[in-house]
């Protein structure tokens, strides 16, 4: 009998417009051990709604954050979001895997709302339905990022001294992440919502499988720039200030007032998301919200959540299934920005030649 070749593990390394998070996970027999776990904040402003405003520092704190890690590789898997990715769950007439591959990019037309020479493109074939095979259709998801997006992200991780191998969407490593910490029953309706600076990553699951997928272009960062806009203070104290750390800059009356004001925006986002799944899909049901993300810690969010939305949630533990080696892991980074790394603990999950 042969052996089956193992594959290469990959860092995941998640680029997040106010954080850099690095997760290295080693397989075992019985699942991942976590071997490398750091967090490195940004300076406001180096990127903006997914732009890359100026890339030195970014790439000085991935050196820095690498290092500080002491990876055992070079090679990250990486993943991009917002306005310049487009994902779409389409059906199809079946045929194989090659035949998809030489007609992808004339069935994308329909779908993509760019130049499709300006675009990369890829897919999979997804599992069925309930009555697809018999109304000869399949399942396909199919992702188009702008070429300008993925080579300003590539370049980061080329000028910090490694080799992005895998590029992924936000929303399918936080798939990844939930598939290895969670079990999910046939029938089960999941969404998955990672609250980040800029923006809010949602994956409505089926079953286990991506069904929808949505980026929220509103995240952590409205609070601060709320709060400094409406109480002309700095950008520093409103982030404190948003973080429930008091200071001399920001009455702590006005402060909640606001954050309720944008917890309310957030919820009415989601929850007009998933409005939006029950109409288009055959599913009139969500079971469950799974947040993560430094956003799902605000003060008052999950409360405002779960009565908008009216669906039970819970906060994502990233590591649940995972072994800890508490030697290599800092304990605290750990407990303070565990939820943070819900994208880079997918995106370390995957390896060289998968798909």
């Amino acid at each position: 009998m042969l052996l089956k070749p193992k594959l290469k593990p990959l860092v995941g390394l998640d680029i997040g417009s106010s954080a850099i998070k690095i997760v290295q996970l080693r397989e075992t027999r019985t699942g991942y051990v976590l071997e490398r776990l750091g967090v490195r904040q940004l300076e406001p402003e180096l990127i903006v709604d997914g732009s890359v405003m100026d890339a030195g520092p970014i790439v000085e704190t991935i050196k820095g954050l690498a290092a500080d890690c002491k990876l055992k590789t070079k090679d990250v898997a990486l993943a991009v979001s917002g306005h310049s990715v487009i994902v779409k769950r389409v059906k199809l007439s079946p045929m194989s895997e090659d035949e998809l591959e030489e007609m992808i990019k004339w069935e994308a037309a329909q779908y993509i709302p760019f130049d499709i020479n300006e675009v990369n493109l890829d897919f999979a074939i997804l599992d069925g339905q309930a009555g697809d095979e018999a109304q000869g259709e399949m399942n396909v998801a199919l992702v188009a990022v702008k070429k300008d997006k993925l080579a300003s992200y590539t370049s980061l991780v080329t000028d910090a001294g490694l080799r992005p191998i895998v590029v992924d969407v936000d929303a399918f490593a936080l798939e990844n992440m939930y598939s290895v910490n969670y079990d999910a029953s046939a029938n089960e309706v999941v969404a998955l919502i990672n609250i980040g600076a800029s923006v809010i990553n949602m994956n409505i699951l089926v079953g286990g499988t991506f069904g929808f997928t949505r980026d929220i272009s509103i995240g952590g960062n409205r609070y601060t720039e709320t709060i400094q806009k409406e109480l002309n203070v700095s950008y520093a104290a409103a982030e404190a200030a948003k973080r429930g750390q008091q200071n001399r800059e920001a009455d702590v009356t006005a402060v909640d007032s606001i954050v309720a004001t944008v917890n309310n925006e957030v919820a009415m986002e989601v929850s007009r998301s998933l409005d939006y799944f029950r109409t288009t899909t055959m599913h009139d049901h969500v079971h469950r919200l799974v947040l993560s993300g430094g956003g799902a810690k605000v003060k008052g969010l999950l409360d405002a959540l779960a009565e908008r939305c009216q669906v039970p949630l819970e906060l994502a533990n990233p590591f649940k299934q995972i072994e800890i080696d508490q030697k290599a892991v800092n304990a605290d980074t750990l407990r303070e920005s565990g939820i943070q790394a819900a994208v880079a603990v997918g995106l370390g999950i995957r390896r060289v030649g998968d798909r």
